[in-house]
């Protein structure tokens, strides 16, 4: 490949920004690995030293690129960045999924991604519009957990129903009809997990699709951050359905 670009959600490639990050990258998606940056920085770090020696047994090209890490990451101390090819995720067969419908905050899409790798959930249905799910802060947020996920995006939210019409919904709503325990204890088959976006929720029409939860909560605050919502959905629904 060429000259690296800044990031831009039009290019066929991202970036894993972060030691850790990269690590995972290389771990869990190493046929999707291009080439590893490395910060002149980064020689004491043993970390650094490990990242490189396997890169360098896998093949990838390794290059010290200060300028391209500072404009990768907008931080002075990001020692390492693994450049990696997009790909769109495969489910498997029988899993539960999550579904975020239009989320917008990459923090919270990062921090969701490695809470659902932390339940076992790792297939991830992301409806358009919806932030960069490769976007670097995305990647650097969830820790790399993505490159252990199975991520796949959908234009619309009938375009993953048309796909997967046999599916328990529950749709995760403030004016959900069933308190989330009672919802968990209700599984019977494959099911899906939805969330709205952070600042509408879910767009009223999902209060008839499936069954609509509710995580109940004081009146003190009108709804809980998205991503705090998906991760006591998520432990939930595992606890309640472990096999």
């Amino acid at each position: 490949m060429g000259k690296l670009e800044a990031y831009d959600k039009s290019l066929d490639y991202s970036y894993a920004p972060g030691l850790f990050p990269a690590t995972e990258c290389l771990k869990n998606a190493k046929d999707r690995c291009l080439r590893l940056l490395l910060s002149s920085h980064a020689e004491k770090s043993e970390g650094a030293a490990a990242l490189r020696q396997a890169s360098e047994a896998a093949g990838i090209r390794v290059e010290i690129a200060d300028r391209a890490l500072e404009r990768i990451s907008k931080k002075e101390n990001c020692f390492a960045a693994m450049v990696y090819k997009k790909a769109e995720g495969v489910f498997a067969d029988g899993a539960p999924h999550i579904v975020l419908h239009h989320p917008s905050d990459s923090g919270n899409m990062g921090t969701i991604l490695r809470t659902a790798l932390g339940f076992g959930l790792t297939n991830i249905a992301i409806i358009r519009p919806a932030v960069d799910s490769d976007d670097p802060r995305v990647t650097r947020a969830s820790m790399g957990a993505a490159f252990s996920l199975n991520v796949r995006h959908f234009d619309t939210f009938e375009q993953y129903r048309a796909e997967f019409p046999d599916r328990q919904l529950f749709p995760f709503m403030l004016t959900g009809a069933v308190p989330l325990e009672q919802a968990a204890g209700s599984v019977t088959g494959e099911y899906s997990l939805i969330f709205g976006n952070e600042a509408s929720g879910l767009p009223d029409e999902f209060a008839s699709c499936g069954t609509s939860t509710l995580i109940p909560h004081s009146g003190k605050i009108d709804s809980l951050n998205l991503a705090i919502a998906a991760g006591i959905g998520m432990y939930a629904f595992t606890r309640a359905n472990v096999k």
